[in-house]
């Protein structure tokens, strides 16, 4: 009798589940042909959009550019006709140090599409190139609280070039603008915080002309001074023992406006004919006991033309002419013995002319430029001990004729790879994706500063 009474229901239960369900349905589908005006209707579910996180521009952190008194730079460029004894330094820094367009002068030495990337460039106006592109650089704080660096703009070479050359100025002279850079920096909380880790400054000259360490020597004693101790300094040639001084590319002539540009020019470079060996140009220093570019010189010019092309630049000025481009551009080797200091100009002009440099001390480029050049330097250039050569006992000649024309063909490629890294584009927003020498400076500036926050990294 139970078990009769379960089933009659359970059997009740089903049937009346199977009623509620026909009517809900039938209920949903009237609701879905005859809506009510007054019920919302029922959206899809929205979901939010997913999280793009956008990328971050300067990940290494942005810089802060100080806004010096006039008179550490923009007043000294203002009185340019008074910065050298011998001639007026006007021309040479206008177009944001790039000087004037050297299309008239390279007209038929490179080709007419690229005369726009030309300019009469002098080798000391890096401070004037560093500070106009940073000024406009997309990583550019716009408050010093927002920044991981800051930079300098004191035109510390321009500033004391005027002093160096006659006797009636003073070591006081020479040292005036660092000093009143010193009691201005000294006064910025940005300083203070820091004594000058995070701060960095260009020098345009070589580091030597800031080291005087007595009362009558050469230069200013700016880098021996307490508060510059800190601070990163860019410089066309740096001490190899100081970890502050960073050396960078010497300005050249070519600026090029895009990247399409710069890579016209590659091409250029890599199909042109070269038909000597070697080239040297370079002007004597008679009065210099046993000086290497004479006798350099003397060797080139007694070689057959093929062999080796000699531009003499004490009878004109090499750096924007166009004989020494284009005995660079003619040449599969370029000498690059030491100039008046270990490095010069001419590595860069050499170059970028897709031209091989023959190196005859280390200090010349492979303790110099570690950040532009390649890591293996017989990848990209020929060291030749200068005292076999001194001695006689072994030629360039012979050294450069050993190389099969397959490995002269690798270091060429890459020389002609590594241009980018040795010029400073002409446009304020640089060449896009690629990097130019002042993009890898600036890098490299921001991955030290970065360093340095680690424990244990000062000292």
């Amino acid at each position: 009798m139970l078990s009769v009474l379960l089933l009659t229901r359970t059997s009740f239960i089903v049937i009346t589940t199977q009623i509620f369900l026909l009517l809900f349905l039938s209920s949903l589908s009237l609701l879905r042909h005859h809506p009510s005006s007054s019920s919302p209707r029922v959206s899809p579910a929205i979901l939010p959009p997913p999280v793009v996180e956008e990328r971050d521009e300067c990940p290494l952190g942005r810089i802060y550019v100080y806004e010096l008194p006039r008179s550490l730079n923009r007043d000294i460029v203002r009185l340019c006709s008074e910065l050298n004894p011998w001639t007026s330094r006007c021309e040479i820094l206008q177009n944001h140090g790039f000087g004037k367009p050297a299309a008239s002068e390279l007209n038929g030495v490179v080709p007419d599409s690229l005369l726009s990337s030309w300019y009469a460039t002098d080798q000391f106006v890096s401070e004037l190139i560093f500070h106009n592109k940073l000024l406009r650089h997309r990583c550019r704080a716009p408050d010093a609280d927002s920044a991981a660096a800051f930079y300098v703009p004191f035109y510390a070479g321009l500033a004391v070039g005027k002093y160096l050359w006659s006797s009636r100025f003073t070591s006081r002279d020479r040292d005036r603008h660092c000093e009143s850079l010193r009691a201005w920096l000294e006064q910025q909380p940005s300083w203070r915080r820091s004594d000058g880790w995070d701060h960095f400054l260009t020098m345009g000259r070589i580091s030597w002309d800031f080291r005087r360490s007595h009362e009558h020597d050469w230069g200013s004693s700016c880098i021996h001074m307490a508060f510059m101790r800190n601070v990163t300094r860019l410089l066309i040639e740096r001490n190899p023992w100081d970890y502050f001084d960073v050396g960078v590319p010497y300005p050249t002539g070519f600026h090029p406006d895009t990247a399409e540009m710069l890579s016209a020019w590659q091409s250029f470079v890599r199909q042109r004919s070269r038909s000597h060996l070697f080239s040297f140009a370079g002007a004597k220093r008679a009065n210099f006991k046993d000086d290497f570019r004479s006798l350099l010189f003397n060797q080139c010019s007694s070689e057959a033309f093929n062999l080796c092309r000699a531009v003499d630049c004490s009878a004109a000025r090499c750096s924007n002419g166009t004989s020494a481009i284009k005995a660079f551009l003619d040449s599969h080797f370029c000498l690059q013995p030491r100039g008046d200091s270990f490095t010069r100009r001419s590595i860069f002009d050499c170059m970028i002319a897709g031209s091989i440099p023959v190196f005859f001390w280390r200090r010349t480029a492979y303790l110099q430029y570690q950040w532009f050049l390649p890591p293996e330097p017989e990848s990209y250039s020929v060291f030749i001990d200068r005292h076999g050569v001194r001695n006689g006992t072994i030629t360039v000649k012979s050294v450069l004729e050993k190389f099969s024309k397959d490995d002269v063909e690798r270091m060429r490629d890459k020389v002609i790879e590594n241009i980018p890294n040795l010029v400073y584009s002409k446009p304020d927003e640089g060449l896009g994706s690629v990097q130019d020498a002042f993009d890898v400076a600036i890098d490299g500036i921001l991955n030290r500063i970065k360093d340095q926050q680690q424990p244990g990294y000062k000292w």
